[in-house]
């Protein structure tokens, strides 16, 4: 995954509160690395693979750098094999 300076994300510290549940919409293979607020929850977009798990790992250490958080506070609840996953904050 390619790094992302913290400036070109999204500030989503509003949204870091223990115990919430984040709906997003996962895309793999995307040409870049972008985070999106939709009205429905976030559009992840990766540039990995959904192969093994590498885009569902893409997709946490994004969000987590966006919400100001470790991605080990991240727990992937739902849509493991989906694009459509819950993540909970357990830090």
């Amino acid at each position: 995954m390619g790094r992302l300076k913290k400036k070109d994300l999204p500030d989503l510290t509003d949204l870091a509160v223990p115990g919430a549940s984040l709906s997003v919409r996962a895309v793999p293979k995307a040409s870049s690395n972008a985070i999106q607020r939709t009205p429905v929850g976030l559009k992840v977009l990766v540039t990995a693979a959904p192969e093994n798990g590498k885009a569902n790992d893409a997709v946490r250490a994004l969000l987590a750098s966006a919400l100001g958080v470790a991605p080990s506070d991240l727990k992937l609840q739902r849509g493991a094999t989906s694009r459509d996953k819950v993540f909970v904050l357990i830090g």
